[in-house]
């Protein structure tokens, strides 16, 4: 028999611009770093298409819902301590929204998506047309944009198993589940 009693009920944490935001932010992710070819015009828009989305979101990060506010989960550098010291010593407390390791991903993913951004308008104005240094960035950013989804998902994955929920699950239906 299984005694173990779910730490917090069933909530309702991501809204639907969150989520439209995350799963539309990560197929123009994919599209553009394994399927699109670099510079070509669908690229482009794919890559104006992920800029718009951050933008979006940035702005919902003021006016949203709750656990979508940036107040409600900005990683500060005691939040960040105190979260790291809870998951060093085994006293995690399970966050409903973003943890602050998490949003500090969510941020640097963002960041590094309107890096990408720029550097790729860059790329095509006459005054940077053919740079290398532009293309060096574009290419960094890039690089560093695939390790940083692999550790998103990596934590994404190492989180749902220490506090008991299917955040992939809570990601596609706002709801989080402990189990």
């Amino acid at each position: 028999m299984n005694t173990h009693v779910s730490p917090l009920p069933a909530q309702k944490v991501w809204d639907l611009v969150v989520r439209l935001f995350h799963w539309s932010l990560a197929a123009g992710i994919c599209a553009n770093l394994l399927l699109l070819e670099e510079g070509e015009r669908p690229h482009r828009w794919v890559g104006y298409a992920a800029v718009a989305l951050v933008l979006v979101r940035i702005v919902w990060g003021f006016i949203g819902s709750h656990h979508a506010r940036f107040a409600s989960f900005f990683p500060t550098p005691s939040r960040l301590r105190r979260h790291l010291a809870e998951l060093r010593y085994g006293s995690h407390t399970p966050s409903v929204g973003h943890n602050p390791a998490g949003a500090l991903m969510m941020l640097a993913l963002m960041t590094l998506v309107l890096g990408l951004g720029i550097s790729g308008y860059m790329m095509g104005t006459d005054a940077y047309f053919g740079e290398d240094w532009v293309k060096d960035i574009h290419e960094t950013l890039a690089d560093i944009l695939q390790l940083a989804v692999l550790l998103h998902i990596a934590a994404a994955v190492l989180m749902s198993r220490i506090e008991r929920v299917n955040l992939v699950r809570a990601m596609i239906t706002g709801i989080k589940q402990w189990r």
